[in-house]
């Protein structure tokens, strides 16, 4: 089980903690990412063509149609990040509901970026009412989340956007409670498959009850 070394550096500075354990994605799950994303791209003369759920291969430039090369896509998406304190916004009934999981629960955040970013990200959820425990990660999140964990056998739920982030936390983790939610649920017939046993969530306010019952289980 391969964790990125980065990542598993992070969680060795985190306490130890024996409550039960909610790790939370951050970008579409806590954040909004997809909106905001397209104004990003409309900003630099590109369009998102929504067609599959994935970005490259999606990203035009508006005044020729050309596709974007995945290294021109790349670099906007790390410009992005690089920005996201401008763009980003958070997804509404996130933070009350975190902060009252959070009363009996571990909660930590693990986001998908590169790592760089995380100094920038960090600050932005401060200020926003989201101080819990950020972790970024370039690889699978499954082992991550297994490392979490560590040998108490304590509940543990995640929650994230991508059906294959999903996947890998329930081959890593094979009795944690997962959860799919997305802020933008028009998104929802574009996505592969999930995990057959994912609990699908439609807004913040319908998952934080279901997380708190599954962690007391």
């Amino acid at each position: 089980m391969t964790i990125d070394p980065e990542t598993l550096r992070q969680i060795e500075l985190l306490s130890h903690d024996r409550r039960p354990l909610l790790v939370l994605d951050v970008d579409d799950v806590l954040l909004h990412f997809v909106a905001p994303l397209v104004r990003y791209f409309e900003h630099h003369g590109c369009t998102l063509r929504l067609e599959t759920f994935r970005l490259f291969g999606n990203v035009f430039e508006i005044e020729s149609g050309a596709a974007l090369a995945n290294e021109r896509v790349a670099a906007l998406l790390d410009g992005f990040f690089g920005a996201q304190t401008e763009w980003q916004t958070p997804v509404e009934g996130a933070t009350r509901a975190v902060a009252t999981i959070a009363r009996t629960a571990e909660v930590v955040l693990l986001t998908a970026m590169p790592h760089r970013h995380r100094e920038t990200r960090r600050v932005f959820l401060n200020r926003i009412g989201l101080p819990y425990p950020l972790l970024t990660t370039e690889m699978a999140k499954g082992p991550a989340i297994h490392r979490l964990r560590g040998e108490t056998g304590r509940a543990v739920a995640f929650v994230d956007d991508m059906p294959h982030n999903l996947a890998s936390a329930r081959t890593a983790v094979a009795d944690a409670h997962l959860f799919h939610l997305i802020a933008d649920n028009s998104l929802r017939t574009l996505l592969p498959a999930l995990p057959p046993d994912t609990a699908v969530a439609m807004d913040w306010q319908e998952a934080g009850a279901a997380i708190e019952r599954a962690l007391r289980s």
